[in-house]
């Protein structure tokens, strides 16, 4: 049981001071002035000058790692408890990506059981960049409706020289398969879809909305802003309401003009300037994933990889450089994802949630992390670590 004092809570949106007494996991009681018997033994946290946060969802994470592109030397690791939560991540989404052969399903399912043992919520897609997806039952519908873990496709890789080069109606039968998957399991039965700077961009997924009846909440399109021209193509489906996902990035700076690719805050600053919705952006970090750079010819001549602890370097650029109050910014990493996830105990400091929350300080430092309940770490120090670390 913990007790947490006098803090001011972002739900995401803000409701001031108050106290949040959670126990067995939930938040039970969220009020001011709380008063717990002693005998509980509740642990008391004192919030002053602190504030409150519901966990982050970081919903597009390489958990296997990543990376292959430029040959086996250039495989990525795998994520530890300590590369997530001292970073506020009490919820991750992993993924496979280039590579679907080496890394396969049920490694990736075992993985994701791994980090739900080690105490923080972990779910996953079914399938890779490739169409035909490889599934575990060999079938996406199967994979989404019996498997707890699963719950969407991705992230399948469209205008990108890694891709199957997938048709219209291959990937319109995904789409449809992980809607239906997601209907009969109650799930979200999201497609994550990859975006590379390819001149299609974003046009099948343009044309199975407008030729199917498959709607556009069907679809998480993830590096939206890897390139200014895609961008553009990411605004127009926010605003006809669809969710579009920025990828973050420690080594964005802000006051730097790209040629290229658009940083979460300016594109998240855009989207707001034009009326959309501020309820259809995420922010993930493409976490253990190699971002390698191609010549002209599709050669590898560099690679960097992903880190859940940008997310909170790109919540401050919004809030301190672009002007975004922390109320919306916050929405892209808590409530906004598990709204399309359709994780209904995840993303709000609410009674009945599950108590997964981030403390910080005022100029938004990570002090205590809290998952399910238990506190991970405190002080930014880590309470619980991997079986390794």
């Amino acid at each position: 049981m913990l007790l947490i004092k006098s803090i001011e809570v972002y739900a995401p949106e803000y409701l001031g001071r108050k106290d949040i007494f959670t126990a067995g996991g939930k938040i039970c009681r969220m009020a001011d002035n709380l008063e717990v018997p002693e005998y509980l033994g509740a642990e008391v946290i004192d919030g002053t000058g602190l504030i409150a946060t519901p966990g982050f969802i970081d919903n597009h994470v390489h958990v296997l790692g990543g990376g292959g592109e430029g040959g086996f030397g250039m495989r990525t690791p795998e994520v530890t408890l300590s590369d997530l939560t001292p970073y506020g991540v009490t919820t991750v989404v992993g993924l496979l990506g280039t590579d679907g052969i080496a890394r396969d399903m049920a490694s990736l399912i075992a993985k994701t059981k791994s980090l739900k043992e080690q105490g923080i919520s972990a779910y996953c897609m079914t399938g890779s960049y490739q169409i035909p997806v490889r599934t575990l039952t060999g079938d996406v519908i199967k994979d989404i409706m019996m498997i707890d873990e699963i719950i969407g496709v991705g992230e399948i890789a469209i205008s990108d020289h890694r891709s199957s080069q997938p048709s219209f109606r291959e990937f319109a039968q995904v789409a449809a398969d992980a809607r239906v998957g997601g209907m009969l399991s109650g799930k979200a039965g999201v497609v994550d879809v990859h975006l590379g700077t390819g001149r299609k961009r974003m046009e099948l997924i343009e044309r199975v909305v407008n030729e199917t009846e498959i709607p556009v909440t069907q679809f998480l399109p993830t590096h939206v802003n890897r390139g200014k021209k895609l961008f553009e193509k990411a605004l127009a489906f926010a605003q006809v309401g669809g969710t579009i996902d920025f990828t973050g990035n420690e080594n964005n700076d802000y006051d730097k003009e790209y040629k290229s690719k658009v940083v979460p805050a300016k594109g998240i600053r855009r989207m707001i300037d034009e009326g959309i919705s501020d309820e259809l952006f995420t922010i993930s970090s493409d976490g253990q994933g190699s971002m390698p750079r191609f010549d002209a010819d599709g050669n590898v001549i560099g690679m960097s990889m992903g880190k859940s602890s940008c997310l909170i370097k790109e919540i401050r650029d919004c809030v301190f450089k672009a002007d975004i109050p922390l109320e919306i910014a916050i929405k892209g990493i808590t409530s906004n994802p598990a709204r399309i996830l359709c994780l209904s105990n995840k993303g709000r400091l609410k009674e009945g949630k599950d108590a997964d929350l981030c403390i910080m300080t005022k100029d938004l430092n990570i002090d205590t992390v809290i998952a399910m309940g238990k506190i991970m770490v405190r002080h930014g120090e880590m309470l619980v670590k991997g079986l390794f670390e």
